[in-house]
C-alpha cells in the first residue's frame, strides 16, 4: 500500500508541474489527428488512384468507360447514340448501305511505337465480307443494306498485349484463366489500376479496407453515407430501361386489354426514374408522346373485365425476376395481385424459356434498331414472341433510311405503334452510384 500512495503521488505532482505541456501536446495531438483525417485525401499526391469495378470481364467484354483510356474503335458512339470519329476519320455508301467504305486517320501510332495501317485490323461479321483497300482505307460488303451498320464499328481496336492507341498505356495485365483481375495503366507520369471483383459485396469491402479509391457503378449505397471522406455519385442509367416482357403465346397475354390492365395497375413512380420508352430519351430517336399508362386501378379494372379473360380459380401468373430486382418484383406481384391477379415470383440467372412475365434490365442498342427483339421472324431473340406486321415494317424500313429525318419519323411511329399494343411494360431507368474517396475525384 505504500508504494502504491508513493506512485499516485509521484503521478498527481508530474501532472500539476507539466499539465500545461501536456494540454499542448493533446491539442496539437488532436489537430494532427484531424489534419491526417480530413485534409491528407485532398492533398496526398493522386497520381496513382486505385478503381474498382463488379463483374466478370474478358478483353472482349471490357466496359466501353475503360477501354476509350487506351484505345478506340473505329467509330465512337456518344451517350446519345450519335456517331463521332474513331480509329475511321470519314466513311460513306454510295450504294444505300450496301458498301461501307471508311478511311483511316493519318498518323496514328501504336503503343509500341508503330504506325497504324489498314493491314493492322482484323474483322469477322457474320455475313460481311471486309477488304483492305490501300494502307488507309478499308471497305465492308454486305449481303444486304444496313443503315447502322457503323455502330457495329464502335468496339475496341488493340493489338495483342491489349496494345492500344489511346492517351493511357496498359503496362500490365492480371488474369485468372480468361478473366482480368486487375490492369494497370499509365499516362504521363500518372498509373490507375483497375480492379475488378466478381460480387458488389467484395467491391464493397475492398472500398471500406482502403484497396481502392474509387468504386464505380454499385447499385446502393447506403453503408457509405456515414462516410465523412467519402462522396457518392449517383447517375441515371439512361441506356438501360428495368422491363417486364410478356410472353405473347401465353393463352391469357395474348388478350391486349389483360396486358393494358396489368401495366396501368402498376404505380411505376415507386422505383425510380420513369421510362417510357425502349430509347434512350437523350436520343433524337426517341419518342416523348408514347402512353406513360400511369397508375390508375380503376382503368385497370375496367379493362380487364372488358378483356373477356376468365382465368381459372387455380391461376397464377408467373413472374420471372433476375436476381437484383426482387424488390421491385414484390412490388409489381403485390399490384397485380391488387388487381385481381394472383402472382408468384420465381428468380432467374438467365432468360427463362417458359414464363408468363420476365422482369429484367434490358440494355437499350446504340441504334434505334431493335429488329432482333420485336420482328416476328426472330425465333431466337423475340422473346416476347411479339407479331405485328406494322411494326414489322416500321423496322425494315428503318434499316434501310439513309435520310435521316425520314429514318427519325420511322422509330417515333415504332415507338408509340409498340408502346400502344403493350408486349413490355417499361419501367424505369436504373440508377447506379459511384463511391470517391475525397482527393481522388
Amino acid at each position: 500500500m505504500p508504494k502504491l500512495r508513493y506512485l499516485l503521488r509521484l503521478i498527481n505532482a508530474f501532472f500539476s508541474r507539466y499539465k500545461g505541456l501536456i494540454l499542448i501536446s493533446f491539442i496539437f495531438g488532436l489537430l494532427i489527428f484531424l489534419i491526417l483525417y480530413y485534409l491528407l485525401p485532398k492533398i496526398v499526391n493522386t497520381k496513382q488512384i486505385s478503381i474498382g469495378y463488379v463483374g466478370r470481364y474478358t478483353i472482349d467484354t471490357l466496359p466501353h468507360n475503360i477501354t476509350k483510356d487506351f484505345t478506340s474503335g473505329l467509330v465512337e458512339v456518344t451517350l446519345v447514340g450519335n456517331l463521332t470519329t474513331g480509329i475511321a476519320k470519314s466513311w460513306k455508301t454510295d450504294d444505300g448501305g450496301k458498301t461501307w467504305v471508311f478511311d483511316l486517320k493519318d498518323d496514328l501510332t501504336w503503343h509500341d511505337g508503330k504506325p497504324l495501317t489498314s493491314k493492322d485490323l482484323q474483322f469477322a461479321i457474320e455475313d460481311v465480307e471486309f477488304d483492305i483497300v490501300d494502307d488507309h482505307k478499308i471497305a465492308f460488303t454486305l449481303k444486304k443494306p444496313y443503315i447502322p451498320f457503323p455502330v457495329l464499328l464502335n468496339k475496341p481496336i488493340y493489338k495483342k498485349g491489349l496494345i492500344g492507341i489511346g492517351d493511357w498505356v496498359v503496362k500490365r495485365s492480371y488474369f485468372r484463366y480468361d478473366l482480368l483481375e486487375r490492369l494497370i495503366l499509365k499516362n504521363d507520369g500518372q498509373t490507375k489500376i483497375i480492379k475488378f471483383y466478381p460480387t458488389e459485396e467484395e467491391a464493397r469491402l475492398a472500398y471500406k479496407l482502403g484497396e481502392i479509391n474509387k468504386l464505380i457503378g454499385i447499385s446502393k449505397p447506403d453503408d457509405f453515407k456515414e462516410y465523412k471522406n467519402t462522396k457518392i455519385t449517383e447517375n441515371v442509367v439512361k441506356n438501360r430501361v428495368i422491363t417486364v416482357f410478356f410472353n405473347i403465346n401465353d393463352a391469357y397475354l395474348s388478350n391486349k386489354n389483360f396486358r393494358l390492365a396489368l401495366n396501368y395497375s402498376i404505380d411505376k413512380n415507386k422505383t425510380g426514374k420513369r421510362a417510357i420508352s425502349p430509347i434512350n430519351p437523350d436520343s433524337r430517336y426517341f419518342n416523348p408522346q408514347v402512353k406513360s399508362y400511369d397508375y390508375d386501378l380503376e382503368r385497370a379494372k375496367e379493362l380487364l373485365k372488358n378483356s373477356d379473360v376468365k382465368l381459372p380459380d387455380d391461376y397464377k401468373l408467373r413472374l420471372v425476376s433476375t436476381p437484383g430486382l426482387l424488390e421491385i418484383a414484390d412490388e409489381i406481384s403485390k399490384a397485380w395481385n391488387e388487381l385481381g391477379i394472383k402472382t408468384e415470383v420465381l428468380v432467374t440467372s438467365v432468360i427463362p424459356e417458359d414464363y408468363n412475365a420476365f422482369l429484367t434490365i434490358f440494355d437499350i442498342p446504340d441504334d434505334p434498331d431493335q429488329y432482333s427483339l420485336w420482328h416476328s421472324t426472330q425465333e431466337g431473340t423475340n422473346i416476347t414472341h411479339y407479331k405485328n406486321l406494322r411494326i414489322d415494317k416500321l423496322l425494315e424500313d428503318g434499316r434501310v433510311e439513309t435520310d435521316l429525318n425520314e429514318r427519325q419519323k420511322i422509330y417515333l411511329d415504332f415507338q408509340r405503334f409498340l408502346v400502344e399494343d403493350s408486349p413490355a411494360i417499361f419501367l424505369i431507368h436504373p440508377k447506379s452510384y459511384d463511391i470517391i474517396r475525397y482527393g481522388f475525384e
